[in-house]
């Protein structure tokens, strides 16, 4: 119960392009391997196809527009819907205003989502999709 922290099921050394804080990319931008955004996107977001992506979201960092990925570590804000075929974190200062599908989830406290969220592989069975729209917080709302 209180043992030592499992590590991230996550591959960070694959991060090989940046959207520094002072741009912002109008458009939709595909990637391949890992992608860091500390700016801001209005456009979707979409890896390669095939390739195991990784999309890190810093805390300044946002995203207008739809996201697809293998694997995301979430903690900035993106307004649309967010697809990860692997495994999602949604850290601290995350905001996600649209649905969310996902294989695996971890959400911290203070992250919050105003969406459907749906586990992958699961499509057929209703009982595993959970409306959101209040903040994960460390009591009850």
């Amino acid at each position: 119960m209180f043992g030592k922290k499992k590590d991230s099921p996550i591959e960070l050394t694959k991060l090989s392009s940046l959207i520094a804080g002072n741009m912002e990319v109008m458009g939709d931008v595909h990637f391949l391997d890992g992608l860091r955004v500390d700016g801001h996107i209005r456009g979707n977001v979409l890896p390669r196809s095939g390739a195991k992506s990784l999309l890190v979201l810093s805390d300044q960092g946002s995203i207008h527009g739809n996201v697809s990925a293998y694997d995301a570590v979430i903690n900035g804000t993106i307004v649309g819907d967010l697809e990860v075929a692997h495994f999602l974190e949604l850290q601290a200062s995350a905001r996600v205003t649209g649905n969310i599908s996902y294989r695996q989830l971890r959400m911290d406290c203070g992250a919050s989502v105003e969406g459907k969220l749906t586990r992958l592989g699961d499509a057929e069975d209703a009982s595993n999709v959970v409306e959101l729209a209040a903040t994960a917080a460390g009591g009850s709302k």
